[in-house]
């Protein structure tokens, strides 16, 4: 009866994770940091891989994995072609301090602010630092949530396994 019970939940644990990995990014407008929109389903990166960093001013670790991120980056678009974008979830009282963190961290990511929390709660974000490794399709296939020293290096082997 044990070894039923743990089949049915390693099978209903894979196919989970499976549906989790097939997802594709919901159709929501964002805004720019010059205050224009874009909708995140039209981000593109032909057919290379895209990172969606979720993140915030408030939040500490999220700073240090983009920054830490960003010392590297232009080795990992070297080796895998693969684009970071930073999605902001700052509301409307400290979104004003995104523009000014970012420029003074010298970012080379594409930078967007979700000010009212659509995409946050179209992809079932509860907390930051939240990352989204997507594939050719535009596809999520793979995410990680927090982030401790070193969690760049298993984002890097993620993109690279989808790059080659």
């Amino acid at each position: 009866m044990r070894k039923l019970f743990l089949s049915i939940l390693a099978t209903t644990l894979f196919s989970t994770i499976s549906i989790a990995q097939s997802r594709s990014l919901p159709s929501v407008d964002l805004k720019t940091l010059n205050g224009g929109s874009i909708n995140i389903s039209e981000i593109e990166n032909n057919g290379k891989p895209i990172v969606i960093s979720f993140w915030a001013t408030w939040c500490k670790p999220c700073k240090k994995e983009l920054n830490t991120i960003a010392e590297v980056y232009e080795d990992w678009q070297d080796e895998t072609g693969v684009k970071l974008v930073a999605i902001s979830i700052d509301n409307s009282r400290s979104m004003g301090k995104v523009a000014p963190y970012v420029n003074a961290s010298d970012w080379d990511y594409e930078v967007y602010i979700d000010q009212n929390g659509d995409l946050k709660r179209a992809m079932g974000i509860s907390t930051v630092p939240h990352t989204f490794l997507l594939n050719s399709k535009k596809e999520i296939i793979w995410q990680h949530k927090g982030y401790v020293d070193g969690d760049e290096d298993e984002l890097f082997e993620q993109i690279k396994k989808l790059a080659h």
